[in-house]
């Protein structure tokens, strides 16, 4: 029997255009200040821009933020 993971709740909040907040995140794949590369229970999410910084990584609530422009 295959044990499924529960459905996460998906939001994306991007505040001045420097904030982003993403929530239904099961993995970060790759990051760096130009790209973050997410796994969302609905597919991959790319964000590109310029001095991205991780700043918030919470796996229980499949929460990320990220600051930069």
């Amino acid at each position: 029997m295959t044990e499924q993971q529960p459905i996460l709740p998906h939001k994306l909040t991007l505040n001045e255009r420097k904030q982003l907040t993403v929530t239904g995140v099961t993995e970060v794949i790759s990051f760096d200040e130009t790209a973050v590369i997410a796994r969302t229970q609905l597919g991959t999410l790319v964000v590109q821009g310029k001095d991205l910084q991780l700043k918030t990584l919470l796996p229980e609530g499949g929460q990320v933020s990220v600051e930069g422009n």
